[in-house]
C-alpha cells in the first residue's frame, strides 16, 4: 500500500472480515455467559454486527469497490482469546473475563471505524463517510453498555 486510498480500501477489506468472523462468534459467547444481562446484550449486539455487515457493504458500493473482506490476525486473536476464557473460567468470574473480551473487541472496531471515518472524509467519500459515522457511533454505545453493565452488576458480583 502506497497511497491513503490503498490503506482505506485494505482496512475497509480488514474490518469487513472481522465483523463476519464476528457473527460467527458471538452465538458461542451468547450461550457462555451466565448473566442474563449479558447473554441479552451479547444477542443484540449479534443483531447489530449483521447490520454492520451490510451497512459496511454499502460503504464499499459507495466507493466503487466489491464488498470482500482480507484477514484480520488481530479478530483472530481476540476471537481465539475469548474461546480460551470460555473453555477455562465459569461462574462470575466468567462473566467479568466475556466482558472485558468483549471490550477489548469493541475498543479494536472503534479504533478501526474511527481512521476509516476520517480516511473516508479526507477521500472524500461522503457517504462512505456517514455510513461509517453510523457503525462507529453503534460501536460506541455497545462499548457503554458493556461498561454499565460490569460496574452495576457483574463486577459487583465478583
Amino acid at each position: 500500500m502506497k497511497t491513503l486510498a490503498e490503506a482505506f480500501h485494505h482496512t475497509l477489506q480488514d474490518i469487513y472480515y472481522a465483523e463476519i468472523a464476528l457473527t460467527k462468534a458471538l452465538p458461542k459467547v451468547a450461550a457462555a455467559a451466565g448473566n442474563a444481562e449479558l447473554k441479552k446484550a451479547v444477542t443484540h449486539h449479534l443483531e447489530e454486527t449483521k447490520e454492520q455487515v451490510a451497512i459496511l457493504k454499502k460503504v464499499f458500493a459507495s466507493i466503487g469497490e466489491k464488498a470482500e473482506g482480507v484477514k484480520c490476525d488481530a479478530i483472530d486473536g481476540l476471537i481465539k482469546e475469548t474461546d480460551g476464557i470460555i473453555k477455562d473460567a465459569s461462574g462470575v468470574a466468567l462473566d467479568a473475563m466475556l466482558i472485558a473480551a468483549a471490550q477489548a473487541v469493541e475498543h479494536y472496531e472503534i479504533a478501526r471505524y474511527g481512521t476509516l471515518r476520517e480516511w473516508a472524509k479526507v477521500l472524500g467519500h461522503t457517504e462512505a463517510h456517514d455510513l461509517l459515522s453510523q457503525i462507529l457511533d453503534m460501536e460506541k454505545a455497545a462499548n457503554a453498555k458493556l461498561t454499565s453493565m460490569a460496574v452495576e452488576s457483574v463486577n459487583v458480583m465478583a
